[in-house]
């Protein structure tokens, strides 16, 4: 019988399921439109336990938050596994194509989240900012190493054009105009 403290292999705890699902029913639904119910269902958690790990639905939004700090965490590990800063950035932008049609439903997961948050004035926002920023960072890093003085500016201007591409995307509902837009990052990117 494995140790009751141990999770299985392979299968995250529940408390890392409820977080996850927090980020994906929030983004699909939205922070005011989502019950705990909903995220229960969507953790495969029975509702009366996730009150064991989480009081309220703001606890809820931090984990969601926490969620997407790790997701963004992933991705750098992995984007970072290339050789060239450049290669690590075209990577990501083609990262973004790929969920062009989540985009389309739903937008950005981390930009429609924290347009939500900005309307509620209890921090939480600023805690998703600082997720933001990390993505602005890195991507400053690789202008960086990329020999670019304005390498700040540059970032900033990559993150800007995403998140503008994710609102045009899911306002118009096409995701060709993020593929689209997603061309025209890389021959910007190829150009430096």
């Amino acid at each position: 019988m494995p140790h009751p403290l141990r999770q299985r292999a392979g299968r995250p705890g529940k408390r890392e399921r409820l977080a996850a699902a927090a980020a994906e029913v929030f983004h699909r639904q939205g922070v005011e439109k989502t019950t705990i119910a909903d995220i229960a269902r969507a953790a495969d958690v029975p509702v009366g336990n996730v009150y064991y790990y989480f009081k309220t639905k703001d606890e809820l939004v931090r984990a969601a938050i926490g969620a997407h700090a790790r997701t963004l965490d992933e991705m750098i590990a992995e984007l970072d596994g290339l050789e060239d800063p450049a290669d690590r950035l075209r990577a990501m932008v083609r990262g973004w194509t790929e969920n062009r049609y989540t985009a389309a439903e739903f937008g950005c997961p981390t930009g429609t989240l924290a347009t939500e948050l900005d309307k509620r004035g209890d921090g939480l926002d600023g805690e998703l900012a600082d997720v933001m920023r990390a993505l602005v960072d890195w991507s400053e890093q690789q202008f960086a190493q990329m020999g670019r003085s304005d390498s700040r500016e540059l970032a900033v201007a990559l993150i800007a054009a995403y998140q503008g591409i994710s609102l045009l995307t899911n306002t118009f509902r096409d995701p060709e105009l993020m593929e689209i837009e997603g061309r025209r990052l890389e021959r910007w990117i190829d150009s430096m």
